[in-house]
């Protein structure tokens, strides 16, 4: 059983790498438990101990009330983005220029708004296409 502290690559951060063969794998009392692989080597990653401590501490963290309020606001700003890009088509302008874009946004917005305030279901339908002037 070798223990290298390599890297997998230079931004990553380092890891514990412990390769077993398969000979010593043999005699493990829980094998069938393992993952299987073609491979006669099976690497286990572990992160260095720094990394390991600071991650129990950050998901510690994650469980307190005040760290779950903080999230919550995160999560209905992410969820009121992804309602505008994906509900609304607001990755996609109808006009090129920004002031009119910024009217379309500015539009989308009240609409969006004024639904919510209603209390009906959202709607997820693409928008409207263009109409032809004739």
């Amino acid at each position: 059983m070798a223990w290298p502290y390599p890297t997998s690559s230079p931004t990553a951060a380092p890891l514990v790498v412990a390769r077993f063969t398969q000979g010593q794998c043999q005699p493990w009392p829980v094998r069938a438990r393992c993952a299987t692989s073609r491979e006669t080597v099976q690497n286990v990653s572990f992160p260095p101990r720094e990394l390991r401590d600071l991650q129990v501490r950050i998901r510690a963290e994650q469980q307190t009330p005040d760290w779950q309020a903080r999230f919550a606001v995160h999560s209905g700003v992410k969820g009121t983005v992804n309602e505008f890009a994906h509900g609304h088509g607001m990755r996609r302008c109808r006009c090129r220029e920004q002031p009119k874009a910024h009217l379309q946004h500015v539009f989308t917005a009240i609409a969006v708004n004024i639904e919510r305030l209603s209390g009906l279901p959202l709607t997820s339908a693409s928008p409207r296409p263009l109409t032809e002037s004739s």
